[in-house]
């Protein structure tokens, strides 16, 4: 049973999704540009984590335990941050801690959204956040296929490499707008059939979800 728009306001915390927004461009303009390093990996985790946080201080539900859970959220970024940019932590471990934070902060998310379309109807914040989500799954795509690389028998791409950080995620945006520029493609079937899959699910979820709320909002403006 949901609440009533006014209680919805008490406990939501604001729905900050353009900050979620742009911290999502920003973590994939620093993962693209930025050099292949541990500190370089370690602000990349920082910056996932930070979008968590955001959602988990600003979602719907009891003020003192979002306080807590964000302040653990917190301290525990920082801690991890600190370990792989020491190297404390194997490069692998720090990775896949990353993409566990933008999975996480995906799927609470998509479950704020839900809520937040159920009670307020279309918003710019709305809006706004299922463009977030659209960022997210093209970072998560670009672990997926880092993974694929990483364990993978022989190169990931036909150019004879596992690419760099960079290149993997700027394959993974490419590959998800069909923009398709030749430089990258994947050499193994697994991989052409992940590229395929991101082609489907960027697509249809322009054409669809984020066609079908632009429109509603536009109708809400002019009604």
């Amino acid at each position: 049973m949901l609440p009533p728009p006014e209680s919805f306001r008490e406990t939501e915390g604001g729905d900050r999704y353009g900050i979620v927004l742009a911290v999502a461009l920003a973590t994939v303009v620093f993962l693209i540009v930025a050099p292949e390093s541990s500190w370089s990996r370690a602000i990349g985790l920082l910056l996932s984590g930070g979008m968590l946080l955001t959602v988990v201080v600003t979602s719907r539900g009891n003020v003192e335990l979002r306080k807590r859970a964000g302040l653990l959220l917190a301290l525990g970024t920082l801690v991890v941050f600190a370990a792989i940019g020491l190297e404390w932590i194997p490069q692998g471990i720090g990775a896949a801690l990353s993409g566990a934070l933008v999975l996480i902060t995906l799927v609470q998310l998509v479950r704020g959204l839900a809520v937040l379309l159920r009670v307020r109807g279309v918003t710019v914040p709305a809006v706004a956040g299922a463009l977030g989500v659209y960022l997210l799954v093209g970072i998560v795509f670009a672990f997926v296929i880092s993974t694929m690389a990483k364990l993978g028998p022989g190169p990931y791409f036909a150019q004879g490499t596992d690419g760099s950080q960079s290149q993997r995620v700027y394959f993974s945006f490419t590959s998800m707008t069909t923009t398709g520029y030749g430089d990258l493609s994947p050499a193994t079937r697994g991989g052409r059939a992940v590229a395929v899959l991101e082609m489907l699910t960027g697509q249809i979820y322009l054409v669809t979800v984020i066609s079908l709320l632009v429109g509603n909002l536009r109708r809400r403006r002019d009604g």
